[in-house]
């Protein structure tokens, strides 16, 4: 097969088209990749935060949201709220480990620190801690939030961006969901 042809990882912003293809790689993300982590019923309280399709676009459109694809096919997502924080970074179990999460990663990483943020902040859940502890973010503080009548952990980690860059581009098999 010509190389030109093999599917490759891609990278493009948030089409209006889109939230549905979305909320669904949030929910697959959340059942199948934390499983580990979170109980049955905090993952469902998790995974209800796209129930509203509408309320789930919203927030993506409010933030600067990026998608991964493969082949011209949403793989993963993440947006950057405030400039200064990764709000959301989800890949689909399928795509977990095959760069996607490191690629959306690096881009909010570059894209911060190119409109002046000293440094980038993540609420990481448990599953995606050691995707970011291998990326330079650091542990802050310990978090407990209310999702329903569910309570959900996760840590604050802070990543400085430096002229330097510091990314590691490096694909690993880490389960890429985030907060």
């Amino acid at each position: 097969m010509n190389p030109r042809e093999m599917p490759k990882l891609a990278l493009r912003p948030m089409l209006p088209a889109d939230p549905p293809f979305l909320a669904e790689i949030f929910r697959a993300s959340i059942e199948d990749l934390t499983a580990d982590d979170y109980s049955a019923a905090q993952q469902e309280a998790w995974a209800s935060a796209a129930d509203d399709e509408e309320e789930f676009a919203a927030k993506l459109a409010g933030e600067l949201t990026l998608v991964a694809t493969f082949g011209g096919a949403a793989v993963g997502f993440a947006s950057l709220a405030d400039n200064t924080r990764i709000d959301m970074l989800y890949v689909h179990p399928t795509a977990a480990g095959q760069g996607a999460g490191a690629m959306l990663c690096d881009a909010l990483e570059k894209l911060a620190g190119a409109r002046g943020a000293k440094e980038l902040t993540v609420d990481s859940s448990d599953t995606a801690r050691g995707f970011f502890d291998k990326r330079g973010y650091v542990a802050k503080t310990r978090n407990t939030v209310t999702v329903g009548d569910e309570w959900l952990a996760n840590t604050t980690m802070v990543k400085p961006l430096g002229d330097e860059g510091g990314n590691d581009a490096a694909t690993d098999g880490d389960r890429e969901s985030a907060s």
